[in-house]
């Protein structure tokens, strides 16, 4: 797949005609176009220069993304820019319109004060409201740029409307201006006084303010949705160490081959997916699954991009690369889900695209039926124009984004993030909510749940023994046990002549004694088997606990029951959903019970 970077895109309307265009272009099989990343992917065999000339032919932007830089340039393209732009411009608008509106309707319509210079000089009020709303046009003058280039190209979107209502009351507004001119000239100050009736210099300023706020919010709610996003991509591994001429190579990651062979020690993300060829640690995997319990991986055994390894020594052989990776995947999967847009804004979009002619439509119709009627060309121009002054969707541009804002807001404070603005409407239309068991209804990290000492032993001595043999060892459950020792205060001595079987248990020397940790097989090799304690262990693993065996030379000490324990809040938010109505389902890769 080809990716581009697209510039000019301000709304659905746009990206659909960028995807039309594309589309249209021979040899394109599939074109998916990001609003949210300003991206686009083509699949197919057309010429990139012919993809790059199709979009500009639609009046938009286009270059070819370099391969090497994809993830950064995406990442970069999610930095929230716009919202610091938008807000800049809303507030030096709201300072010209707030100056605007005192001069046409607090002087005129409430008789609010205004400097001597101005009292009867009618001239001096219209020509004052003219310079304000031609700042605040200037201020905006991306709605006229965007919304009169949409029309050029015969495909207006949202800004045509907000460009054409605002444009025609200014140009309304300077004619009435003029006219005024030659009224005082005449000495007429009856008409020059209904003249002033009927300037739309606010209205003009007022349509481009609010859109404006519609933007900002609409922005800053993007903003805000990309988080995850970015957050994802930072997983990314920068560097990988690579055997190159039987030396290891540090090199960059977009620099591994297919067929490479890596290698990644303790502490260090896993660079590529890829598969072990030598080496045993236990790997990580919450970034991408979410499990919090590690997972073993010995020969053979698959490893993914940005996953951590804990614990040993892999050598591994490179199978997936660049976008080919798992964390590519899933961070591409994001980023289109991100992209859409609540059905009730599609809906916008798409009546922006209807509504733009028709409006026009109607003005003309508006002009022509009052000259028929024998109005005079002045009547019958106000009137065309306040149909497009009124129909200009201040509604749509402010009400969507401002609710679909609310909505993200709302959930974000409560901890509920949305993967798609869909998925936001539809919320209060659900039946059915599958919660995901590791980090949501539990805390996500492993602690000591029960400690049952065999007889002869005490809780503080099974911990002790414990506590011996897991400090020299770097597993998830050995820190669970570490941290259950600190908790309770337990002393406990080093092992000596300690050794650790992957995927089994560890032993060593304690007192003089060999004592052994870890699985039940691993642990019942070594000292006489107990039937009783397996059903226990048994018992304990259907209520979605690991149990960890620990023995002496002398005989079976006890069970430790390791687990990833409930959140304090989880029941009661699970009954309220119930309350409400809700079927509650949970979802977990660990075990059946």
């Amino acid at each position: 797949m080809e990716q581009f970077n697209v510039t000019g895109m301000s709304c659905a309307a746009c990206q659909t005609r960028v995807e039309k265009a594309v589309a249209s272009v021979p040899g394109v099989e599939s074109c998916s176009v990001s609003l949210l990343t300003n991206s686009m992917g083509v699949e197919g065999s057309a010429d990139p220069a012919a993809i790059v000339r199709a979009v500009e032919d639609a009046g938009y932007g286009a270059s070819p993304k370099a391969a090497a830089v994809k993830i950064a340039a995406e990442e970069d393209a999610l930095v929230d820019r716009e919202t610091p732009k938008l807000r800049k411009r809303l507030l030096a608008s709201l300072g010209f319109v707030l100056v605007l509106m005192y001069f046409s309707m607090g002087h005129m319509m409430w008789g609010w004060p205004l400097p001597a210079f101005f009292h009867d000089n009618h001239v001096a009020m219209g020509l004052i409201q003219m310079v304000l709303c031609t700042i605040v046009m200037v201020i905006n003058q991306k709605f006229f740029i965007s919304g009169f280039k949409s029309l050029w190209h015969r495909a207006p979107n949202m800004d045509a409307l907000i460009a054409l209502g605002s444009a025609s009351g200014y140009i309304y507004s300077l004619i009435i201006l003029f006219l005024m001119t030659r009224t005082v000239v005449d000495g007429d100050h009856a008409r020059v006084e209904a003249l002033m009736m009927e300037f739309y210099f606010e209205s003009s300023a007022m349509i481009l303010a609010l859109i404006t706020l519609g933007k900002m919010l609409e922005a800053y709610s993007k903003g805000r949705t990309t988080d995850a996003l970015k957050g994802l991509m930072r997983l990314a591994p920068k560097t990988a160490t690579v055997e190159r001429d039987g030396a290891e190579v540090t090199v960059p990651n977009d620099e591994v081959a297919v067929g490479d062979i890596f290698v990644v020690r303790p502490g260090e993300q896993i660079p590529v997916d890829g598969v072990v060829l030598s080496g045993e640690s236990a790997v990580n995997e919450a970034a991408l699954t979410g499990e919090s319990i590690p997972v073993d991986k010995s020969e053979g055994d698959r490893v993914s991009s940005a996953t951590m390894n804990q614990s040993g020594f892999l050598r591994c052989r490179a199978t997936r690369i660049g976008e080919d990776t798992t964390l590519s995947q899933i961070i591409h999967m994001v980023s289109d889900a991100a992209a859409t847009k609540a059905p009730v804004a599609k809906l916008a979009d798409r009546i922006s695209g209807v509504f733009v002619p028709v409006v026009i439509i109607i003005a003309l119709f508006t002009l022509m039926i009052w000259l028929l009627v024998g109005a005079p060309i002045g009547f019958s121009l106000a009137r065309a124009i306040t149909v497009l002054v009124v129909s200009c969707p201040c509604a749509l541009g402010l009400a969507t984004p401002v609710a679909i804002m609310v909505g993200n807001g709302v959930g974000a404070k409560n901890g509920i993030l949305f993967k798609t603005a869909e998925s936001l409407q539809e919320t209060g239309q659900v039946d059915i909510v599958a919660l995901d068991k590791t980090g949501t209804i539990t805390e996500g990290v492993p602690k000591v749940t029960d400690v049952i000492p065999a007889d002869g032993m005490t809780k503080k001595e099974l911990l002790s023994l414990a506590g011996s043999l897991e400090a020299k060892s770097e597993h998830p459950l050995a820190k669970a046990i570490l941290a259950e020792c600190k908790d309770a205060y337990i002393n406990f001595s080093e092992a000596e002549e300690f050794a650790a079987v992957f995927g089994k248990g560890v032993q060593g020397r304690i007192g003089g004694r060999r004592s052994y940790g870890g699985s039940g097989d691993y642990v019942f090799s070594h000292v006489a088997k107990d039937s009783v304690w397996e059903q226990r262990a048994k018992d304990l693993a259907t209520q979605g606990k690991t149990p960890l065996f620990f023995a002496t030379e002398d005989g079976f000490s006890g069970l430790i029951a390791v687990a990833d324990t409930i959140k304090e809040d989880s029941a009661k938010a699970i009954a309220e959903m119930k309350r409400m109505g809700i079927h509650v389902v949970m979802i977990t890769g660990d075990r059946k019970e």
